[in-house]
């Protein structure tokens, strides 16, 4: 599919999908929807010692560098072992051209972007201390059969439902649910009632936030303790 790249209302980039008439971020503003939906809805809700992110999808990387641009202002106890998806990466044409490293003060961020979008698909790497990334090249419905640690964060950032409606039924939501622990986080820039109704009846707690600049509503959803479980844990604790 053919890409062009845009700039938005925030002066940060983003590609945009001609066929599909479709923004990979928000034209509003692509930097700003990124830190408010992940990091201000997602990352800084948890403070586990160990936080394991999956993201759908990878996209231009932007989200892996708020969400390191966001640990590197924390004293760095905790370690974040970051999981992405991605079935079409982008091409070294459109990464330079991106360049989000040129909105961060941070010296170090040109080196940090680079490395992020060189790191072999497949295998974890270190990107900073503390901060591990491991790309995954596949279809999300191929999440089933990926070896993960139980993730108790999803940035849950696929195309929007006019042009990929599957991606926001049962199904996809079901797989990510069983990769999820107890307490876990999903955080999405949609607030559509199908997406909030799927998640109620996969026993999340679904919450409406205020959405980032441009937008009214989004879903965050706590994946709760399944009932059956409770149900079966009071009878052994009563015998």
């Amino acid at each position: 599919m053919k890409r062009e790249i845009k700039t938005t209302n925030d002066g940060s980039k983003t590609l945009f999908i001609n066929d599909l008439n479709e923004n990979y971020h928000s034209h509003h503003g692509a930097l700003q929807e990124a830190e408010h939906v992940f990091i201000k809805n997602g990352l800084n809700q948890l403070n586990d010692c160990e936080i394991n992110i999956l993201e759908l999808g990878f996209g231009t990387g932007l989200n892996v560098l708020v969400t390191i641009n966001e640990y590197l202002k924390t004293d760095k106890n905790h370690v974040i072992n970051y999981f992405s998806l991605e079935k079409y990466p982008i091409n070294e044409s459109e990464i330079n051209d991106l360049a989000y490293f040129e909105h961060f003060d941070n010296p170090e961020f040109k080196n940090i972007y680079q490395k992020i979008h060189q790191a072999e698909w497949g295998k974890s790497t270190e990107i900073i201390s503390g901060f591990n990334l491991k790309k995954i090249e596949c279809d999300f419905f191929d999440l089933k059969t990926k070896d993960l640690p139980k993730i108790n964060l999803v940035y849950f950032d696929c195309f929007g439902a006019r042009v990929q409606p599957d991606l926001w039924e049962k199904p996809l939501f079901e797989m990510v649910s069983d990769k999820m622990s107890v307490n876990g986080l999903l955080t999405t820039y949609s607030s559509k009632g199908s997406v909030r109704r799927i998640l109620q009846e996969l026993n999340f707690k679904v919450e409406k936030k205020q959405g980032p600049p441009g937008k009214r509503e989004m879903i965050n959803a706590i994946k709760m303790e399944d009932p059956e479980n409770i149900e079966s844990q009071e009878v052994k604790a009563s015998l």
